[in-house]
């Protein structure tokens, strides 16, 4: 099989499978060909990262679409919302650290992309356009969110 063919169908298994990329790894390496096991590995390492990346993602953009929320409707606040937050929020710390290389230049590299999301999102769940404005680093990371007692 031609190289480029090769590493084009560790790419397709990788995507498709993380655990029988892992077995065909074992197969190649048990063959000691070194160099299908690196082209395996440097596949699988390529699809779990984005994995990573698209969970992350994933987080922000919900993490987003509830600020976006709170601050459109705060006639509708819940503590389910607030829950919400401070688990999105987590969770993206929980992945900084297992991941070291999504930190805050990547969050803002997919700011834009997952702020269109929220928006998006926010809108679908209330039936309303959200608040206008992007919204900051602060807001999303660093604003405290509490119910009063008068809400």
């Amino acid at each position: 099989m031609k190289e480029p063919d090769r590493l084009k169908d560790w790419q397709d298994l990788a995507a498709t499978s993380h655990y029988l990329t892992v077995l065909e790894i074992e197969n190649v390496l048990a063959e000691e060909d070194l160099e299908a096991t690196r082209a395996g590995l440097d596949a699988l390492k390529q699809a779990l990262s984005r994995v990573e990346k698209r969970a992350l993602t994933t987080q922000l953009v919900r993490l987003m679409a509830h600020i976006l929320k709170w601050k459109t409707q705060p006639h509708k606040r819940s503590r389910s919302w607030t829950v919400t937050i401070y688990d999105a929020r987590n969770e993206i710390a929980d992945s900084q650290e297992e991941v070291p290389s999504l930190n805050q230049t990547f969050i803002e590299s997919i700011w834009p992309k997952a702020d269109r999301r929220a928006r998006q999102q926010a809108e679908n769940e209330m039936g309303v356009v959200p608040v206008a404005g992007e919204l900051t680093w602060e807001e999303v990371f660093e604003t405290e969110y509490h119910l009063l007692l008068e809400e």
